[in-house]
């Protein structure tokens, strides 16, 4: 097998234009392209159509809200990233992307469902030492955006959380709780990264901690296609199961 040279990045834009898709789709480029990584911004879904080119990338960056998709194209990224492609992405950009997808859902690792109090809530971001590489001399810090209630999967590595309740809302009747603001896990051979953070791409220069999470988070996804090559990592025990999807 000849050794894989470039390095390069899909970054998949659109959906509700509030979260500014181009804004932020530019940061990320940025901070990958500084590590050697060629990155194309795409603002179809179309692009996910090729099953084949999907494979040869190295990371998949998702930049978009709601809307719908065909299930063709999640089926084509779950075997992407299953082979060892890594998947990354920022609030309402992955985890609140097509929400009739479930296995859109499943891969990523967590679902939106509510943000108490809108926009403009100050709360803390307390990270989870030790938890990760990721967050290693990162420090808890504030951040005032919309406050990220998530629907999460039990197999996720948290590596950050925030207090609820901050505002009263009908979820204030439980106990308080710490919600994942930022995850990795796996699917397959891949590595998965999020982080509820960046309704608005001015989110990442208020709060440096939040870029710095996002670079971090982005360049470990995208290190497990070589690291699924140099340990020789089969995607053969996933691919009958695949097939039923």
């Amino acid at each position: 097998m000849t050794e894989k040279t470039e390095k390069t990045v899909l970054i998949v834009q659109g959906g509700w234009d509030g979260h500014e898709p181009q804004l932020t789709s530019k940061r990320f480029a940025r901070l990958m392209e500084k590590h050697g990584y060629t990155c194309t911004i795409s603002d179809t879904l179309s692009v996910l159509d090729d099953a084949e080119a999907l494979l040869k990338l190295d990371l998949i960056v998702a930049c978009w809200t709601m809307g719908t998709i065909d299930h063709k194209y999640v089926q084509n990224v779950s075997r992407a990233v299953g082979a060892g492609v890594g998947l990354a992405g920022c609030h309402g950009g992955m985890c609140d992307a097509f929400r009739e997808d479930t296995e859109w859902q499943f891969m990523t690792g967590g679902q939106w469902v509510s943000h108490p109090g809108g926009d403009g809530i100050d709360y803390m971001v307390n990270i989870r030492h030790g938890s990760s590489p990721i967050v290693e001399g990162i420090e808890d810090f504030p951040v005032c955006s919309e406050h990220y209630y998530l629907h999460v999967d039990p197999a996720i590595e948290v590596l950050a959380t925030t207090r609820f309740p901050v505002v009263p809302y009908y979820h204030i009747s439980n106990k308080p709780v710490d919600m994942p603001v930022a995850w990795t896990k796996f699917w397959g051979n891949g590595r998965v990264f999020y982080n509820s953070l960046g309704h608005h791409d001015d989110v990442f220069e208020k709060s440096p901690a939040a870029e710095l999470l996002m670079e971090r988070g982005m360049l470990w996804a995208a290190q497990g296609k070589q690291y699924a090559v140099e340990h020789n990592l089969s995607t053969a025990r996933f691919e009958n199961t695949a097939k039923m999807y």
